[in-house]
């Protein structure tokens, strides 16, 4: 199993998990949060087309992810995964037999690709995050949440690899330009993730097995890959190189779980 990021921030985000060989190859793209031309486009610069693509699994309406998703799906024939809730923020489209419901706690079979969604704090209709695995690997996804909460925390032990938000740091965004109502949106309690509290999940769900760690969704204003670099570092016991950055331009690389 391998996956990268076509971007991260609140520009657009985009993840790409990919899982299996050869003609059993599945891959899901989780987010598009670009037009479908600019999708495209960072699509083939990790060399993938939209004909590629086995699924859409949207974690939220919020348009810096749900984007081009309803055009790519019917463009493409591609099933599109979103809760009802989310369906229902969007505008409840008619997707002609493309459109998939996902819950919580409810597994989604790809074949080579093992889905887990799970709900989190965040202040949209129904969001879910994402647990996938391949069967001996176990990768979380975890981005858009505002505070930890126990149920999502049971979804990410005894993983391989975490995507996880660090949106900004508390002292930057209180110093920031922000008018107060933004301050208190994006620092509440269904907001995003400070530094130090995605360093508390990460120390709740760290363990020895846990090799891949990636930080998304900074804020370009309010927070600084250095910053966020430490902070999971710290919580995981590594060095600060170690921490994996995903950007707004160039997302990160693949990498692969051996």
């Amino acid at each position: 199993m391998r996956f990268c990021s076509l971007g991260s921030g609140s520009g657009g985000n985009a993840t790409v998990v990919e899982a299996g060989r050869g003609p059993t190859t599945r891959r899901l793209l989780i987010d598009c949060g670009f037009s479908l031309r600019e999708l495209t486009a960072r699509l083939a610069r990790v060399g993938l087309g939209c004909d590629d693509l086995d699924a859409v699994f949207v974690t939220h309406e919020h348009g810096d992810h749900i984007g081009c998703a309803t055009t790519l799906a019917r463009r493409h024939q591609l099933p599109l995964w979103m809760s009802r809730g989310t369906w229902r923020a969007i505008g409840e489209p008619e997707l002609a037999g493309l459109l998939q419901f996902a819950r919580d706690g409810t597994a989604i079979d790809l074949g080579e690709l093992l889905l887990t969604p799970f709900t989190v704090a965040h202040d949209a209709q129904e969001p879910l995050q994402l647990r996938c695995s391949d069967g001996a690997r176990h990768l979380g996804v975890l981005t858009d949440l505002g505070s930890s909460t126990a149920h999502a925390l049971s979804h990410l032990q005894g993983l391989d690899a975490l995507l996880l938000e660090c949106n900004h740091d508390r002292h930057m965004l209180a110093a920031s330009r922000y008018p107060a109502s933004l301050k208190a949106r994006v620092g509440g309690r269904f907001g995003h993730l400070s530094n130090d509290v995605a360093a508390h999940i990460l120390t709740a769900c760290r363990h020895s097995g846990l090799k891949h760690l990636v930080a998304a969704h900074l804020s370009a204003e309010n927070n600084t890959p250095a910053l966020a670099r430490a902070a999971l570092a710290s919580a995981w016991g590594a060095a600060p190189e170690d921490v994996v950055v995903a950007d707004q331009r160039d997302g990160f690389a693949w990498i692969t779980l051996a």
